[in-house]
């Protein structure tokens, strides 16, 4: 099986993927983003990753084949999505956080935008992962499928520093991100 999208090979290691993915558009569902910000999620030896404790009903598609998407439901509300990596049954991901959406603009507005709320901002839409996977328009449906990601252009600047929204491990420097993009979760300044 190929494990290499876009010339990123999904065969490594989470924290060695994650950086690649920036820059990079994936597309689903009628809309295009543009990846500003990524976690890493290392499997059995990471104590914030779904897969710490082994494979389960839910978290199988993380133990699959790489290259494909894991999705969970998220606090009974949003739809996240990773992007399974590492050698098929190590359980790595990179949760997409944040992203520029670059086509499908209209598609993504009307996934998100609420009547009774204030227009959402094109650098909102796909801010955080929540607001990612449903610009995306994720469901539990796209768990286990093939991700669909164009190469980048060039090799954006980026940082690495502690993961956001966790309690578990948070402090392992596992964020990758574009310094400065407005796409990007707050705090998206240089690494502390």
């Amino acid at each position: 099986m190929d494990y290499v999208v876009s010339g990123i090979d999904f065969h490594q290691s989470a924290e060695l993927v994650a950086p690649l993915l920036l820059g990079c558009v994936i597309e689903h569902n009628g809309v295009a983003i543009r990846l500003t910000e990524v976690e890493a999620y290392l499997g059995t030896e990471d104590p914030a990753a779904h897969t710490y404790r082994g494979k389960t009903e839910r978290n199988a598609a993380m133990f699959g084949p790489p290259g494909r998407l894991y999705v969970y439901f998220s606090y009974g509300i949003h739809f996240n999505g990773n992007i399974v990596c590492a050698p098929e049954g190590t359980g790595h991901g990179c949760l997409m956080r944040g992203g520029e959406v670059i086509s499908g603009r209209d598609t993504a507005l009307r996934r998100r935008q609420r009547p009774d709320r204030k227009p959402i901002p094109d650098e909102n839409l796909a801010r955080g992962p929540g607001n990612l996977g449903q610009a995306l328009g994720l469901t539990l449906d796209d768990n286990g499928t093939p991700v669909i990601l164009r190469p980048r252009e060039a090799e954006p600047e980026w940082v690495a520093g502690p993961r956001i929204g966790i309690t578990k491990n948070a402090d392992a420097p596992l964020r990758f991100y574009i310094p400065g993009d407005k796409t990007v979760s707050s705090p998206r300044g240089r690494r502390r």
